[in-house]
């Protein structure tokens, strides 16, 4: 995959644009692209915002316990989270799977426990206005 390839997230709040840190989380971007290209994300919703932490999303279920049928490895870059930085979500190391997170402000004690895979490069204003049940309409590469 190309460095510098970027996602567009349609919710229905507006678009999210991130940049995917291919180099970074190699793993993590693939399996994310992978999900998206099959349309996975496509009508889930956000089902879990916590002003000034993150705002979660792609849960099959709806309600943050859903999964897939396997797990992914854990890639920890030399990154910390700031604002607008996308993480896989987890139960430990080793766990993630197809839900992730945006962070809405610099999260620390986030650094080095979850894979930054992405970073918003616009919308930023749209990350912030989002509330539970928002829904991501639609995931796609940007070509």
């Amino acid at each position: 995959m190309a460095k510098n390839q970027k996602a567009r997230l349609k919710t229905s709040k507006g678009d999210i644009i991130f940049e995917l840190l291919v180099e970074d989380a190699p793993g993590s971007v693939a399996n994310f692209v992978e999900l998206l290209e099959k349309g996975f994300y496509n009508g889930k919703n956000f089902h879990r915002v916590v002003p000034n932490f993150v705002a979660q999303g792609g849960c099959p279920r709806g309600d943050g316990w859903g999964s897939t049928d396997y797990a992914i490895r854990s890639e920890f870059a030399d990154l910390n989270y700031l604002e607008g930085y996308v993480g896989m979500a987890s139960a430990g190391k080793d766990t993630e799977s197809c839900q992730w997170f945006i962070t809405h402000s610099p999260t620390p004690h986030l650094d080095g426990k979850y894979t930054i895979f992405a970073k918003v490069v616009k919308g930023m204003d749209v990350v912030h206005q989002l509330n539970i049940g928002d829904r991501i309409e639609k995931v796609e590469l940007v070509r």
